[in-house]
């Protein structure tokens, strides 16, 4: 379900997957997150960094009709309080989806699927 508003000069609709987009690159600037990992690695146990054209593979956005929640699936670095990087990323994507799209976000959950050492 993507997200629809009217404006005085029509309407104005953004998918999921190009919000999934803005988070992807919100979660990528945070301290200590190596990459993104897809939600089915779990299941899996590969543990694969996407590639910049697949981040939104490891972002789920749902939302009803007051608003949205995130689910990310991410590779930490080892070196990091995993913890202290996870609370930074949910409160990194709450500020620029809010900010930019101007919606309520419920629920960001972080996910870490895998630690991986960094030189």
């Amino acid at each position: 379900m993507a997200l629809s508003k009217k404006t005085a000069l029509g309407g104005i609709s953004i998918s999921n997957k190009a919000i999934a987009s803005v988070v992807a690159s919100a979660t990528m600037e945070c301290y200590g997150v190596v990459g993104l990992a897809a939600k089915t690695a779990v299941h899996e146990k590969i543990y694969d960094l996407l590639k910049k054209d697949d981040y939104a593979k490891g972002v789920f956005v749902t939302n009803d009709l007051k608003s949205f929640s995130i689910d990310l699936y991410l590779v930490i670095a080892t070196d990091v309080k995993i913890t202290e990087v996870l609370r930074e990323v949910q409160k990194r994507v709450k500020f620029v989806v809010e900010k930019q799209f101007e919606v309520k976000i419920k629920a960001v959950n972080v996910f870490a699927q895998s630690l991986k050492r960094v030189s």
